[in-house]
C-alpha cells in the first residue's frame, strides 16, 4: 500500500498506545430484522435494552448498539458514513464459525474475502446496507513494517478452503460464548487529505498505511489500524445528512489525561466538543459522530 504525505506528529500529541475501539452505534429502520441478523447471522447476544435500543456483543463486551430510527432513509452509496464495522476474533476457528452462520443466513449478503497479510477478513452487508468485516489478526511478529508503515495487501482468501480448514463443530456450538470485539472502524469520507488533517494531525492517530491517495489507515500503539477512511464510493462527499446507518463510533482510552489532551488538540483546531470529564464527544469534517470515553484499565 502506498502512502499519501505522512506528516510526523510530536509524541505528546499522539493518542495513547493502549487505545481500543468500542461499541459502534447504528441507526436502524427495522429493529426486528436487524436484531435477527446480528443475533442469528453474527452470533451476537443481547446485553442490554433500553428506549435507546439494544446493545449486542459477546462475553459481556458490547459490539453493536442498534438504535431505533424509524422514518429515516438509507443513505446513498456515495454519502459519507460507515464503510464497515470490523469484528475481531481470537482465532481462526471462532472466525470460521461466524463466517459460516453469516453465509448461511443469506448468501447474497456476502461481499468478499481477502488475506491482508496482517489479517484474514470476510466481508458482509447487513440488511440495511451497513458493511461488516469479520476478521482474525495474524501474529504481530509476522507483520512487516517499512519504517512507520505496515505492509498490507488484498490477496485471495477462498472462503470454502478457509472453512474446510478451520470450521469445527465445537466452535459452532459455542459460538455465542466465543470472545469478539470491535477491532477497527472504516469510514467513507469526502477526501483523504482532510481525513489526514483531522484524524492524524489533530486527533492524534498515527498513519500506518495509505492506498494511492484513495484510503488512509490510522492507529495507536502500532496496531495495523484502529480506523480507516476511504473515498472509493464517496469522493467529494460533503457533511452527512441525518440518515440510517452510522450513529456513533466509540473510542476507549484509559486515562483522563488522554481525554484532556485530545480535547485540547481539537479545541486548538477549532473543532466543537462536549467534554463531561469522563467522555469527549465531537464530529469529524463529515459529521461522523465520535465519542471518546475513559475506562478503567
Amino acid at each position: 500500500m502506498s502512502t499519501p504525505s505522512s506528516l510526523s506528529v510530536p509524541s505528546q500529541d499522539l493518542l495513547p498506545a493502549d487505545l481500543s475501539m468500542g461499541t459502534v452505534m447504528l441507526k436502524v429502520g427495522d429493529m426486528r430484522l436487524m436484531l435477527d441478523y446480528y443475533q442469528r447471522a453474527l452470533g451476537l447476544v443481547p446485553l442490554a435494552e433500553s428506549l435507546g435500543g439494544v446493545y449486542l456483543g459477546r462475553k459481556g463486551i458490547s459490539i453493536i448498539h442498534l438504535s431505533p430510527a424509524a422514518g429515516l432513509q438509507i443513505p446513498s452509496r456515495g454519502e459519507a458514513g460507515l464503510f464497515h464495522t470490523a469484528i475481531l476474533f481470537d482465532n481462526r476457528s471462532d472466525l470460521a464459525a461466524t463466517v459460516a452462520t453469516a453465509a448461511q443466513y443469506d448468501p447474497h449478503l456476502f461481499a468478499g474475502s481477502a488475506d491482508h497479510l496482517v489479517s484474514e477478513a470476510f466481508y458482509f452487508t447487513d440488511p440495511e446496507g451497513n458493511g461488516v468485516e469479520l476478521y482474525f489478526d495474524k501474529p504481530r511478529s509476522t507483520w512487516e513494517w517499512r519504517g512507520d508503515q505496515v505492509v498490507m495487501d488484498s490477496l485471495p482468501l477462498p472462503p470454502q478452503g478457509f472453512l474446510q480448514a478451520n470450521l469445527t463443530e465445537q466452535a459452532v456450538s459455542e459460538q455465542n460464548e466465543a470472545a469478539a470485539g470491535v477491532g477497527h472502524v472504516h469510514l467513507q469520507v469526502g477526501d483523504v487529505k482532510t481525513a489526514h488533517e483531522f484524524y492524524v494531525q489533530t486527533l492524534g492517530f498515527e498513519q500506518t498505511a495509505g492506498w494511492h491517495g484513495q484510503a488512509l489507515f490510522v492507529s495507536a500503539g502500532k496496531y495495523h489500524h484502529h480506523m480507516a477512511m476511504n473515498v472509493w464510493n464517496s469522493r467529494g462527499a460533503g457533511p452527512r445528512k441525518d440518515t440510517l446507518g452510522l450513529g456513533e463510533v466509540l473510542i476507549h482510552v484509559h486515562g483522563d489525561d488522554d481525554l484532556l489532551a485530545a480535547a485540547d488538540r481539537l479545541k486548538a483546531a477549532g473543532v466543537a466538543t462536549q467534554h463531561t470529564g469522563l467522555e469527549l464527544r465531537f464530529e469529524d469534517p463529515w459529521r461522523n459522530r465520535i465519542r471518546m470515553a475513559s475506562v478503567a484499565a
